[in-house]
Parts: C-alpha cells; sequence; structure tokens
C-alpha cells in the first residue's frame, strides 16, 4: 500500500508540474489571447462549431481575428495589439452574443466567462418553419443518442428507449445486447455500474426516460478505460441543468406475469444537488416446460453407453428492489464533488420436477429411472459507491480528477435436491446408488476498492495529452457447503467436509494509461497505451486444492483515426485489445455431482483471455434519415468458454464413489483461437412528420477451434426494428419486431426465434400523467427455445418451452418542476474487468 500511495503521490506532482510548464506554453503562443467556452443556454453543453468574429471597439469594420470554436465548444485567439475588443459568436439558428474585453501589456490574457447562446425566436409572419435535431451523433469513439431530443422521452422508460439506439437490441423477452452481445456493461454518468449490469432490464425500464439526457454506446475503448472488459459499453448520462426546483416521478404497473412500482426524485437547492430513485419488480415465470434428449453416438457395444430422455418443468418467483441515490456540490466554477449510493437486491424462489429414462443404445432396453425433485432459494446483494473530486482550470480542457469506488455483493443460495429411483438394472445399481438426497449452502461474498488520478490538458489548439493511474484491491470469496443422506430418506443430513470447498481469490492491479489525441480540421485521431499489473492468489481453506499465487505483466494498445466528410457524414476506423479476466464462477473448483450423469466444476488455472478488435464504421446522421455501418473483425487466442466432454467419472478428481461409467464433464478452459467477422447497420428514417422507422441489423461469420479436437463455425444475424407513429391527442403506437437465426458456439448451436409486440401511451396534463400499455406476442401461446451441444460420441438437445404472451399496464405520475440534474465528474473510475457470466 505503501507503494500505491507513493505513486499516487509521485503522479499527483507530475500533473502540478505539467500543468505549470503547459500554462507558459500556452501564454507563449501568441502575445495577447483571449479564450473562454461558448454553451448552449438550455443543456449547458459547449457549442460545436460556432463562429466568432473580433473587431475593434473603435472600428467595427476592421477584423482582429476569426475562428470556430472546438468540439466542447472552447475557444482561444491571438490578436496582434492591445486594447479594447468586442467579440460576437454565431450559431446556426441561436441568437448572436456579443461581448466587450480588453487585453494590455499588464494583462496579455482575457479570459471570458462561459457564453451563453441560446435559439433564436424570430418567426416569419405566415410561415411556420419546422427543423428537427439529429438525434444521433458519431464520436471517434462512439455513438451517442440524444434522449432529450426525442419527443418518446417524456412519457416511455429507459429500457423502451433503447430499442431506438444504434447498435442496441431489446428483443420480445425484453433481453438486452450491445453490438451482438449480451456480455456488455452498462455505465451511469461514465461510472461503471454493477447494479445495471447484472440485471439491466429490470433497472432501467423503472427509471423514466426523462431523466435521461443521453445514452453513449463506447464501441472503441480508448486507454483510459481499463483493458479488462467488454467491447460493448452502455453509457447512460442523466440530465445535469441549472434552475432550482425539484421533481418526482412515481410509476406502478401490473400485468398477466409480472408487477413493478418505481419512485425517481430530484431536488436541487443553491450549490446542492440530490437525486435518490427506488424500484420493486416481481415477476411470475409461470409454469416451463423443458425436455432434454442425450443419445451416444459411438460404438453402441461401448460399456456402460446409454441413450437419456428427461422432461420437467419449473416455475420461479423473483421479487427485485433496487435504489441508490446521486448527489454532487458545486464547490466553486472550476471544483466539484460527486457522491453515489447505490444497492440492488434480489430473491427468488424456484421449485422443479424432473423425470428420467435411460436406455441401451443397442437395444433399446430400460436401464434405470428416477424423478428429481428439486427446490432453490437464491439472495443476492449488491452494493455500489463512489466519491469523485473534479478540478478545472481556466484553460478550456484541463482536468483534474481523484476517485474512490467501493462495490461489493453477497450470493447466498439453498438448494434442496431429492430423488426416487423407480427403476434400475444390476449393471447400473452401483451407479444409482451414487445418488443421494443433497442440501447445499452457497455462500458468495465479492467486495472491491479502488483508487484512481486522471489528468488531461490540450496542448495549442489541435491536441490533447491524458494520463492516469489506478489501483483495484479486489477480494472474491466463495463457501460451497454439502450436506447429503440416502436418497428416498427423511434422515437428518450430513455434512460432508470432503466435497464442500471454502474458496478465495484475491487481485492487485495496478495501471497506468497515456492518450494523445489530435484535432486537424476535418481529421483526428486517438494513441493510446495502459500498462496493467496483477497480482493473483488462489486460497483453499477447505476442499481440494492448493494455495498458489502468480503475477503477469499486460500492454494494451489503442488507436483509432476518424475523418468527418461534412456535417452529417464521418467515417471511422479503430484498433483495440482487451483482456478478460475470468470471473469466480468460472475458477471455483467445486465439483457440482448432484447429477451424477452430468458433472461440473470452474478452472482455478484459467488464464486472462487477450481479445484484438478492428473496426471500419460509416456514419450517416441527418435530421430525417441516419444510417451506421460498422465492419468489424475481432481475434482471440485464448477464448474461455465452457467445455463438455464425454469420460469415465473414474478420471475426474474428486467424484465420490466413481464407476467407472460414462458422464458428462462440464469445466471452463482457454481454447486455442476464436474469430469473428461481422457487418452491423442501424437506419433510423423519420417517414412522415409523425412516423419514424428504426432498424438494427447483425450479421456474423464465428469460426472456434480449440486445436486439439474440437472446431465449430457458423453464420448467424439478427434484425430488431420499430415504427412508432404519433397520433391526435397525444396518442403513441408502437410496432416492435424481430428475429434471429441459428446461432453457433465451440460445441453448441442455437435455433433461431422470432418475438414482436405493440404499445399504446397516452399522455395527460402536460405530459406529467402518462399510461402506458403493453402486448408481446399476443398470438403465441407457446413458444420453443432449442439449443444442441455436440461432442465426442454424444449429442445432446434440449427444447425449453413457455407461453410468452403477456400483456399490462402502466401509470406514472410526476410532481414539481425541475430542469437541474445531479453535475457529474467527466472522469471516474470504470472497472469494466471481469468476464461476463452471461
Amino acid at each position: 500500500m505503501k507503494k500505491i500511495l507513493r505513486l499516487l503521490f509521485s503522479f499527483t506532482i507530475f500533473c502540478s508540474l505539467f500543468l505549470s510548464v503547459t500554462d507558459s506554453v500556452a501564454q507563449s503562443v501568441g502575445q495577447f489571447v483571449v479564450k473562454g467556452v461558448v454553451a448552449d443556454e438550455a443543456t449547458k453543453e459547449g457549442e460545436q462549431y460556432a463562429t466568432m468574429k473580433i473587431t475593434p471597439v473603435a472600428n467595427s469594420t476592421a477584423t482582429a481575428a476569426l475562428a470556430v470554436t472546438e468540439r466542447d465548444g472552447g475557444f482561444s485567439m491571438t490578436l496582434k495589439a492591445a486594447g479594447r475588443y468586442r467579440i460576437m459568436v454565431n450559431a446556426m439558428g441561436k441568437q448572436p452574443v456579443v461581448r466587450e474585453f480588453a487585453v494590455s501589456v499588464g494583462h496579455p490574457q482575457a479570459l471570458l466567462d462561459t457564453l451563453y447562446i441560446k435559439e433564436a425566436t424570430n418567426v416569419l409572419g405566415g410561415v411556420e418553419i419546422v427543423a428537427q435535431k439529429p438525434l444521433v451523433k458519431a464520436d471517434i469513439d462512439k455513438i451517442t443518442y440524444d434522449i432529450e431530443e426525442d419527443p418518446d422521452s417524456k412519457t416511455n422508460n429507459v429500457l423502451e428507449m433503447l430499442r431506438k439506439v444504434p447498435m442496441v437490441t431489446v428483443d420480445g423477452d425484453e433481453n438486452i445486447k450491445v453490438n451482438g452481445s449480451a456480455g456488455f456493461k452498462v455505465y451511469v454518468n461514465g461510472r461503471p455500474n454493477n447494479m445495471m449490469s447484472k440485471n439491466p432490464k429490470d433497472v432501467l425500464k423503472s427509471m423514466p426516460a426523462s431523466s435521461i439526457k443521453k445514452i453513449e454506446v463506447i464501441t472503441n475503448p480508448g486507454p483510459k478505460y481499463d483493458a479488462e472488459g467488454v467491447g460493448g459499453i452502455l453509457n447512460i448520462v442523466t440530465v445535469g441543468k441549472g434552475i432550482e426546483g425539484y421533481s418526482v416521478t412515481m410509476n406502478g404497473g401490473g400485468g398477466n406475469t409480472a408487477a413493478d412500482a418505481g419512485m425517481y426524485a430530484t431536488v436541487k437547492q443553491g450549490k446542492l444537488t440530490v437525486s435518490a430513485n427506488y424500484s420493486y419488480d416481481y415477476y411470475d415465470s409461470r409454469n416451463r416446460k423443458s425436455s432434454n434428449v442425450y443419445e451416444f453416438t459411438g460404438d453402441p457395444h461401448t460399456p456402460s453407453a446409454y441413450n437419456r430422455t428427461q422432461t420437467g418443468k419449473s416455475r420461479s418467483y423473483n421479487h427485485t428492489h433496487s435504489g441508490g441515490f446521486e448527489a454532487s456540490y458545486d464547490i466553486d466554477t472550476l471544483r466539484l464533488v460527486t457522491a453515489s449510493l447505490g444497492i440492488w437486491s434480489n430473491r427468488s424462489r424456484s421449485h422443479n420436477t424432473y423425470t428420467t429414462n435411460a436406455m441401451s443404445p443397442l437395444t433399446a432396453a430400460p436401464l434405470y429411472a428416477y424423478t428429481n425433485n428439486g427446490r432453490s432459494v437464491n439472495d443476492y446483494m449488491y452494493m455500489d459507491g463512489s466519491i469523485d473530486y473534479q478540478r478545472l482550470f481556466k484553460l478550456p480542457g484541463r482536468m483534474l480528477t481523484l476517485s474512490y469506488k467501493l462495490n461489493g455483493g453477497t450470493d447466498n443460495g439453498d438448494y434442496n435436491s431429492a430423488y426416487d429411483v423407480m427403476e434400475v438394472t444390476d449393471d447400473w445399481r452401483a451407479f444409482m446408488d451414487r445418488l443421494r438426497d443433497e442440501r447445499r449452502d452457497d455462500d458468495g461474498r465479492s467486495m472491491e476498492h479502488t483508487l484512481q488520478v486522471d489528468y488531461t490538458t490540450p496542448i495549442a489548439k489541435a491536441h490533447t495529452l491524458e494520463m492516469g493511474v489506478k489501483y483495484i484491491f479486489r477480494d472474491n470469496r466463495s463457501n460451497d457447503d454439502r450436506y447429503i443422506r440416502p436418497d428416498g430418506t427423511v434422515g437428518e443430513y450430513v455434512f460432508d467436509d470432503e466435497y464442500s470447498t471454502h474458496y478465495r481469490h484475491e487481485n492487485d492491479i495496478l495501471a497506468a494509461y497515456l492518450g494523445y489525441g489530435l484535432k486537424l480540421g476535418r481529421l483526428s485521431g486517438r494513441l493510446g497505451v495502459r500498462y496493467e499489473h496483477t497480482f493473483q492468489k488462489i486460497k483453499y481453506a477447505l476442499g481440494v486444492g492448493e494455495n498458489f499465487s502468480t503475477d503477469f505483466d499486460d500492454v494494451v494498445p489503442s488507436v483509432s483515426l476518424a475523418y468527418r466528410i461534412n456535417d452529417a457524414q464521418s467515417l471511422r476506423l479503430g484498433y483495440n485489445m482487451r483482456i478478460y479476466r475470468p470471473g469466480i464462477w468460472s475458477l471455483n473448483p467445486y465439483l457440482d455431482q448432484t447429477n451424477p450423469e452430468s458433472l461440473s466444476q470452474g478452472n482455478p488455472n484459467l488464464v486472462s483471455e487477450k481479445n484484438h478488435n478492428v473496426q471500419f464504421t460509416y456514419n450517416l446522421f441527418a435530421s430525417r434519415f441516419s444510417t451506421s455501418w460498422t465492419l468489424r473483425y475481432s481475434l482471440t487466442n485464448n477464448n474461455i468458454t465452457s467445455v463438455t466432454t464425454l469420460v469415465d467419472d473414474r478420471t475426474i478428481e474428486s467424484v465420490k464413489n466413481p464407476t467407472g461409467n460414462l458422464v458428462n464433464y462440464t469445466t471452463y478452459r482457454n481454447i486455442g483461437r476464436t474469430q469473428m467477422a461481422s457487418l452491423s447497420g442501424y437506419l433510423s428514417w423519420t417517414v412522415f412528420r409523425n412516423t419514424r422507422l428504426n432498424l438494427n441489423l447483425w450479421g456474423d461469420y464465428s469460426d472456434y477451434d480449440d486445436r486439439q479436437s474440437l472446431h465449430n463455425y457458423g453464420w448467424s444475424g439478427s434484425m430488431n426494428g420499430g415504427v412508432q407513429q404519433t397520433l391526435p391527442k397525444n396518442w403513441k403506437l408502437s410496432l416492435n419486431f424481430g428475429g434471429w437465426t441459428r446461432s453457433t458456439g465451440l460445441q453448441s448451436k442455437s435455433d433461431g426465434n422470432y418475438y414482436y409486440s405493440m404499445t399504446a401511451q397516452k399522455s395527460f396534463l402536460n405530459n406529467r400523467l402518462n399510461f402506458y400499455m403493453y402486448a408481446n406476442s399476443f398470438f403465441q401461446t407457446e413458444k420453443h427455445s432449442k439449443h444442441t451441444v455436440t461432442g465426442e460420441n454424444f449429442l445432446n438437445r434440449t427444447d425449453s418451452s413457455y407461453n410468452p404472451c403477456r400483456f399490462g399496464l402502466s401509470v406514472s405520475w410526476r410532481i414539481g418542476e425541475l430542469s437541474s440534474g445531479v453535475k457529474k465528474a467527466e472522469r471516474s473510475i470504470e472497472n469494466d474487468d471481469v468476464k461476463s457470466k452471461k
């Protein structure tokens, strides 16, 4: 820890020295300089490409300087002589701003306050001009959807708005994918929000879209982002304006399978702004049916070979609570402190019944049959908190941020499984004797502390430098206690210390990054490198396994180039490398042998995978028609994936009472190579003034090769879209639809499917009272999800079915008036490191 503190202290001293040097360089560029920022009066965002003209006060016809504002609205202009000057700012559709200032030998710099520019209100008599601001814009590393400018944000929740965001899909079951992957991370105001990442659909559908300013899809993360984590980041930016007041939005609803209620409130008084939210969701999965057919495809004369069929049904009940608050305090115009805390908890109860029949692959004669009744209760809680201090400087674009983040949670489960053997042949009696009524108590805990320092500064007009250091301490613990008794008995459960596991996994991660940005006219670029050193410790307090520790280094480069063809079109080319550290669920060596036919465990010897991505993007974002197309190639040489093999149970270490029979054994491995080439597209078209169509398209070719015995490849594609129609008297109708083709994994193939839904919205009282009605898959009574796993000498087909028809009504009510939201530090801690379980 002392080494870390010395590193942070040294970096802070370096920032101070660097600040002094760059100030001197900036002042030497011109003898007299005027600097400032042009910002939109309503949104407080920097006004890009505003034109500025400086004239002497004594001679308004003479031009002393001309310039255009940068991306953040900042400007710096040089003058040849001392004197009094007048600056005029113009932007399309805005009212001009005029300000006088003076420079002299004693005061060669004029630092202007923020120049706020507002919408023009001039209207030509008898002529109505209707203009629509583009909802989507592209940057060098992300695409941004302007939620505030979309009229639907006044009545929709955030989950519904995601259907319109480029490269984001929401299917009929409200499952979200970013960039074609369910393994994305969710950030809020630049900070990772693990509660949303764990269960985004439940949290986002309780948030009113009116509380959101914009949603950013970050597809090419730069060096300031952790080298760990997925390539897709969904950053939700909440509103941030500057008017006093308060606002409270309450919502509630219900349907045939679910019920929800929530509250979102914001209050601003002086320099302090606070927002808070709470939501509750209940979901009943109803009766789900499943069938599993296992087929032995090797020599049918093989001893202990069998075919198996299994049928069952299950039902689960979920209660979810989430809440949190955010606060910001303006110490002065240059210093800001922000804090946040969020808690998410879920309790689920489930029960299931399965019947299994096995028969000989040679004669089809019965071998054994049994039933299994299972019950489980799972409690999950996650907490996420952070504090940020942001220091701005008089030079626009220069910023220093100090951040601390704490997050962690618990995952406790109580699982019960009881068996009833109905028949068994003599040859399989020993195998069936392995069945035990089992009760398993799982206690998982995680805690993470993060310290981070970030510094960014412009150098002259075209250059930007950013740097930072970071330390993460991560402690994951998993205790799995197993209690058994003979099947079919009612005696006491006995603790099985030989097959219980208490496991601890610690990581200390030190990181530093350096990034350089360049902007020359229409061309912009970014070059960055990140270095990370990881100390890893594995400890076994109970169970099979030896303690060990290791450390390793990673150097992660990234580069991006963007060219702005015109105000609406741009091209972008980028490369980045990402590393994915295995999660505790894939490392834990606990052997789950509840079902003696299918055993599974984690692999503590996993190493981080490294993923290389190259992508080329074309963007066209105009007021009525927008489109974006991305061609992408990714390569991973040691991808972490689950692998299932058919083996003699005597070859698996720690199997209780092995019999020599063949069983399916599933664990995690770093496979040899995974390649994927993909093309994704986004279309948004305002067909008529009140009719809009949007589409998200995806297609890819994937190749998986473990360079041993497994090799699989194939095409897949998906389409998700919607049509929104605004009707008179504040009625809005939407039709959402989509589908996907068969997808491929290392050993698996999943069949395609489709969905559709309709929504109707009606607002009253100036959008304060809103009704939202929905109906999903209303012509379907049963939906199937089919999945096939293939391995050497076996084929396993699963078919799950359920009733997808859902309908319901939600009501929201907003009181108060507020155009202010909690301010956010522009840089904060972003831990997107552990490979998602999704």
